[in-house]
């Protein structure tokens, strides 16, 4: 698991390989949960689920376009992060929290 931030901004990120394929499961803030899904695929453009009131996939799509580049193989990044009445600055944090997992991958 690598983790990006501290306190209720911390984010994190374990990896599961199912063959050569991989799973990524993104969580933290207050209260992780699923708020999305994005599937990617070499050479095909990614497959992204936004289940409904979470913005979610906008972090998990680096996270699922990052790892299948880096390995050549199907990724699947699913996940959500969530912090009560979270302000504009707060949500920057947590989405430049997941750029550096990003960088980890």
């Amino acid at each position: 698991m690598i983790t990006s931030g501290n306190g209720k901004y911390e984010v994190w990120l374990k990896q599961m390989k199912i063959g050569d394929d991989r799973i990524y499961v993104l969580g933290g803030g207050e209260k992780s949960h699923i708020g999305g899904v994005v599937i990617c695929e070499p050479n095909k453009s990614p497959n992204v689920i936004r289940l409904e009131g979470h913005y979610d996939d906008v972090v998990l799509e680096p996270i699922a376009k990052a790892a299948c580049k880096k390995f050549n193989t199907k990724v699947v990044a699913i996940g959500g992060v969530h912090i009560d009445n979270a302000s504009k600055e707060e949500i920057d944090k947590i989405v430049e929290n997941c750029k550096g997992l990003v960088e980890c991958i």
